[in-house]
């Protein structure tokens, strides 16, 4: 009897329907979110005594917070694959040759949040709406991948000072080539609306937890109309 009941009981863990297996797993997997939250929960009430101890509903004080420990905050990145091409000439212009090179390469904008203080963030109680006023987006020095370049040379002979040379002023011409891209206007807008997402999140989450509710958080760039 005791028998057949274990085998009862070992085919109805069986038959378990799966989303039932996996809420245990669903409940541990949570656990790290919480404390998450429980963190920044944390630095919220920090901020309250680190910045207005004497008026507990300071908000400029808790996304202060928010801000203390980030220097730059990098928001965006791109890759391009400048063509550049360079030449050398030697013994008097008797041997030319020329080189051609596809470096891959990669740039990251960030924004610099040691500038932001307490004269960069409005609130407005009335309307439960922080305003933030950010520097403009940095463009970082390209990253050149020259690992990963391709080289195309041309020349009946090439010795290796004119290689290495031809390999130098190749990678000047696509360093300066990438910070040209780079500076497209299109780009810089979705570097702008990538800080604009983050820096809301980063702000909105803190308030919340520190019991502000749903705050609005607007942000704006230097010299942006509103600023």
């Amino acid at each position: 009897m005791a028998d057949n009941l274990k085998n009862a009981e070992s085919s109805a863990d069986t038959l378990v329907p799966e989303p039932e297996r996996q809420k245990p797993l669903a409940r541990v997997q949570a656990v790290p979110w919480m404390i998450v939250i429980l963190l920044i929960a944390a630095v919220a009430w920090l901020g309250w005594k680190a910045f207005g101890p004497d008026e507990l509903g300071d908000p400029i004080g808790t996304s202060l917070v928010a801000f203390e420990e980030q220097n730059a905050l990098t928001v965006f990145s791109a890759e391009f694959a400048p063509v550049v091409s360079s030449e050398d000439s030697r013994f008097f212009g008797t041997i030319n040759t020329r080189q051609v090179a596809v470096i891959p390469t990669r740039v990251s904008y960030s924004v610099d949040l040691s500038q932001v203080d307490r004269s960069r963030l409005d609130w407005n109680e009335q309307d439960e709406t922080l305003t933030v006023q950010l520097p403009q987006i940095s463009v970082g020095k390209p990253n050149l991948d020259e690992a990963r370049a391709q080289y195309l040379r041309e020349g009946i002979w090439i010795s290796r000072e004119a290689q290495d040379k031809l390999t130098r002023d190749n990678t000047q011409l696509a360093e300066r080539e990438a910070r040209k891209q780079a500076a497209n206007p299109i780009l810089l807008n979705l570097a702008r609306d990538a800080a604009r997402q983050a820096v809301t999140q980063n702000l909105a989450i803190p308030l919340e937890v520190a019991g502000y509710g749903d705050v609005e958080v607007v942000v704006r760039f230097d010299g942006e109309a509103g600023g």
